[in-house]
């Protein structure tokens, strides 16, 4: 029995993910450090009308495809930017967000046009919004949902692309259209979203034990060549354009070598992912493992009753491809939260009266219990953070309330739970809603205003940061940011910031590259008498020996970070002086993969 009013199911999945991703999204900065590299790249190409190449700081920057940056660079070319977008974050993240609000859409209507089981329409109901919310609340998910990146952007058009594969799997959808949102996540992150695709079909396919069936429905061929004929020509337009340096830093570093090697540090044991899918899927895990166990019987499931089988498959693919990755960061498993997603609310569905159904109850209803008490206990346990950027993070947090907001969140939404399953049985299919409500609300009124207070102590610093430059810049005077390395620097002065980490030959770095450093927004320029730099510096890297005795003139302070102003004919000579006396050298001329 199908349900008669599926818009209305969509229409409060739209509300939720509106309140999800969209409430207050542009009242907060950009976070540091890599955010600001997106929505600079993004509004360099809406002000240049350059929609080639993303640059970001007077260089290219060839770590993901364009299609991030052109959706946020449609946001930065509408006008009135300092009225609706003042902080730079409502275009940047828009389509974060969206992303993912659309790939809840979609998670409901399958299951409302192919409901699996035998569902009454109010459990089809049920069922379809309790998949879309276990996605979204998801950890990953509601921190990538609302920052300037490409991981959203890049799971909504994998995951779209996969569940339209099922979708002709089932008979809902012509062979072409998962091959086209294939084709347009190609663009959103590179090759790596095909071979996700085809581990996935494969694993689907052996479990099915219906290879030639797939093989004659999705039409691999004839599909891969589709998604190449719309993704491949930015590349071949780019490569064609900016040559070695693209091939070797896209192809080479960003995408072999992440496969292969340990880049930015990120070196973690090959279990990682295993507490990565428990705490990501907190506090459903238990419902979580349960969908993925019974996925993955050995008997093949009818096409249109194979979703959690698919499901089962989407997640362990992703699993299986990242834990042989050599890096592995959280962020990786976001493409997997929707499958989780979907076996967490089918596992919901199938839950019966007997010991199993009240072990799962009980140890999800345990989790939300756990985490309610700790955030009741806030006050034990906020006073250990220890925080550099934000030395007055615990009392702020502890005087916002923000945590005893958060476990009246939990703790109702987890009683109004074991109240329903105690109810009469036609009340039972809402407990697991219910809690996500809660959770929901959690979200809204206390998670949201968290991340408000740490804009407050973590991102305003830069941003007056950055007004106090503008005011007190000469003409032609260059700036520079040493120590804590903030990008937003660049955002918000829109202008060429020259970065120098707390290494012993960063004064030395900084003199050279002023005088022989070119990119654009920036040319190289002599020490003449009167000539001087704006530095910006963080309190604890100006106590360091190199840059203590850097002679300069103190023009603020805001926070950790001071403003100096350096003479260039002062610093040449405090360079040359620390050459000599600690046999140092400029390295700055040495290839580094990720430059900013």
């Amino acid at each position: 029995m199908r349900n008669r009013k599926p818009w209305l199911v969509l229409l409060l999945v739209a509300v939720a993910g509106l309140l999800l991703f969209v409430w207050r999204l542009g009242m907060t900065g950009l976070v540091d450090e890599t955010p600001p590299l997106f929505a600079a790249s993004a509004k360099a190409m809406a002000e240049t009308g350059d929609w080639l190449t993303p640059r970001v700081n007077g260089l290219p920057r060839y770590d993901k495809p364009p299609l991030v940056y052109w959706l946020m660079g449609l946001g930065y070319a509408l006008p009135a930017q300092d009225l609706w977008n003042p902080f730079g974050t409502w275009a940047s993240r828009l389509p974060s967000a969206l992303s993912s609000i659309g790939l809840m859409l979609l998670m409901a209507l399958t299951l409302l046009r192919r409901p699996q089981g035998q569902p009454d329409g109010a459990q089809q109901a049920v069922t379809a919004m309790t998949a879309a919310l276990a996605f979204a609340l998801s950890p990953l998910v509601l921190l990538w949902s609302r920052i300037s990146v490409s991981d959203a952007l890049f799971s909504g058009l994998l995951s779209a692309a996969l569940l339209l594969f099922w979708w002709r799997y089932a008979g809902l959808c012509r062979w072409w259209v998962p091959w086209l949102v294939l084709g347009l996540a190609v663009l959103a992150k590179g090759p790596v979203a095909v071979v996700l695709a085809g581990l996935t079909a494969l694993l689907f396919a052996l479990l099915q034990r219906d290879l030639p069936g797939l093989w004659a429905l999705w039409r691999p061929w004839r599909g891969l060549a589709l998604t190449a004929a719309l993704a491949l020509p930015w590349y071949v337009l780019e490569l064609l354009v900016e040559g070695q340096p693209y091939w070797d830093s896209f192809f080479g570093y960003h995408n072999l070598q992440r496969f292969t090697g340990v880049v930015n540090n990120h070196l973690q044991p090959w279990w990682f992912f295993f507490p990565v899918l428990v705490v990501a899927s907190l506090p459903f895990t238990p419902l979580l493992l349960a969908g993925l166990v019974g996925a993955l019987r050995p008997q093949p499931a009818p096409p249109e009753q194979s979703l959690q089988r698919f499901a089962a498959c989407w997640l362990l693919a992703v699993f299986v491809f990242f834990t042989a990755a050599a890096t592995k960061l959280p962020s990786y498993w976001i493409p997997a939260t929707p499958a989780a997603g979907l076996l967490i609310a089918l596992a919901a569905q199938n839950l019966r009266p007997g010991w199993r159904s009240a072990v799962l109850r009980g140890s999800t209803l345990a989790l939300v219990g756990v985490l309610t008490a700790g955030l009741a206990a806030g006050n034990l346990w906020v006073p250990l953070i220890n925080e550099p950027e934000m030395p007055t993070l615990s009392a702020a947090l502890l005087a916002s309330g923000a945590l005893t907001r958060a476990s009246l969140c939990f703790g109702a939404g987890g009683v109004a739970a074991l109240l329903l399953w105690w109810g009469p049985p036609s009340a039972r299919r809402g407990w697991l809603l219910v809690q996500q409500l809660g959770m929901g609300a959690f979200v809204v009124t206390a998670l949201v205003p968290m991340v408000e207070l740490g804009d407050r102590l973590r991102q305003l610093p830069i941003r007056r940061m950055a007004s106090l430059a503008l005011e007190q810049q000469r003409p032609q005077e260059p700036l520079a940011m040493v120590g804590i390395l903030k990008p937003s620097l660049h955002y918000y002065t829109q202008q060429v910031v020259v970065y120098e980490g707390v290494q012993p030959n960063g004064p030395l770095n900084l003199n050279d590259r002023l005088a022989k450093e070119q990119r654009r927004g920036q040319q190289p320029s002599q020490a003449s008498p009167g000539a001087s730099v704006l530095v910006v510096i963080d309190g604890n890297t100006a106590t360091l020996p190199h840059w203590r005795g850097v002679p300069h003139q103190r023009l603020g302070t805001i926070g950790l970070y001071e403003l100096w102003r350096v003479p260039r004919p002062a610093l040449n000579k405090w360079s040359k002086d620390l050459a000599e006396r600690a046999g140092l050298a400029p390295d700055w001329q040495e290839p580094r993969p990720e430059r900013y």
